[in-house]
């Protein structure tokens, strides 16, 4: 008798499959040092569906002439510029997403400042934004910042004041990763976990 070959796995719900290639914009929200480029470009990078990678510090540095750098005071013009820059990169999520490309964007966007901060993001990109955190410890954003140069580079007293005011997202409902021992890549395979489940649920609350 010839042997009976394993039953074939059953398909997988169209649904299921659907929602898993759907675009989606994710918003990495951090203090500075936690990774959020690095993380942002790995998984644009290796994503199965088209992805891209908006960053709102590139779209900052287009100014040239004029720049508003807050490390030398934070004033009206650098508030300016941050907000022309979130509304310059909703715009072009909006566009990415129209076209059926994922994009991933990062901020940092403070728990105590909701209206200026997820509330813009939702405003600019939509309200299937998927915000989620990335919030490594502070040694570790530390390290990490102390090896940045030029205006990213902050002192450690501010890079540790913004860090414990992120600290407010606990609680919040956001999924929130502590790659603090995560590597980049162990880092984007979270980040693929959080977007398949909210492709299954209902739009996130907040």
């Amino acid at each position: 008798m010839p042997p009976v070959p394993p039953p074939a796995a059953a398909p997988e719900p169209a649904h299921a499959v659907v929602a898993a290639n759907a675009a989606v914009a994710l918003l990495l929200i951090g203090p500075a040092g936690a990774g959020k480029t690095t993380v942002a470009r790995h998984w644009a990078d290796t994503r199965a569906v088209p992805t891209a990678h908006i960053s709102l510090d590139d779209v900052r540095e287009w100014v040239r002439s004029g720049f508003a750098d807050p490390q030398s005071g934070w004033n009206d013009h650098s508030e300016a510029q941050y907000r022309l820059a979130r509304r310059t990169c909703g715009f072009a999520a909006r566009n990415f997403l129209a076209n059926g490309i994922s994009c991933v964007l990062d901020d940092a966007v403070f728990p105590d400042r909701p209206v200026v901060g997820l509330g813009g993001w939702k405003r600019h990109v939509g309200p299937g934004l998927l915000p989620v955190v990335l919030l490594p410890g502070l040694e570790v954003v530390l390290e990490r910042n102390a090896q940045r140069s030029g205006n990213r580079r902050l002192s450690d007293e501010e890079a540790a004041r913004i860090h414990g005011r992120m600290a407010g997202w606990y609680g919040s409902g956001l999924p929130i990763i502590d790659n603090s021992q995560q590597d980049v890549t162990t880092t984007a395979r979270l980040l693929d976990d959080i977007v398949a489940r909210a492709a299954t649920a209902a739009p996130p609350a907040w």
